[in-house]
């Protein structure tokens, strides 16, 4: 099996050493994120539901890139610095998300990239 590395063009995050998604087979893999605003590189405010309204932006346009949609999400990790924030998380994920939901874990971390609230990875289908 294959995998290919997708690019973001544009992207500030580019020289950093992972991709913002790898497909592999018939599946994509996307790296983590967490709600930092595209031209600002600032995280947005607002709290735990602002960064998850960001983060599906932000998934949405690694998506793009590769040619697929928040639709073709089949499974979902949430990371939350504190677990608190699961009920502003989780109003903000059910928005941007349509059912059948995708798998999901949530878990509790002890500190996210940039002080971040929320961060999603996700896996879609090809």
């Amino acid at each position: 099996m294959t995998r290919k590395a997708i690019a973001i063009e544009n992207s500030p995050l580019q020289d950093l050493p992972f991709s913002p998604a790898v497909r592999a087979g018939k599946l994509l893999f996307v790296s983590g994120q967490i709600g930092l605003d595209p031209e600002t590189q600032a995280l947005v405010e607002g709290g735990a539901a602002a960064e998850t309204e960001r983060i599906f932006k932000n998934i949405a346009i690694v998506l793009a890139a590769a040619g697929r949609e928040l639709a073709d999400v089949v499974k979902a990790n949430v990371y939350l610095a504190d677990m608190g924030d699961y009920p502003a998380m989780n109003a903000a994920y059910a928005k941007a998300l349509e059912a059948p939901y995708p798998a999901r874990t949530c878990v509790g971390v002890a500190a996210l990239p940039l002080g971040a609230r929320v961060e999603i990875e996700v896996v879609a289908r090809r």
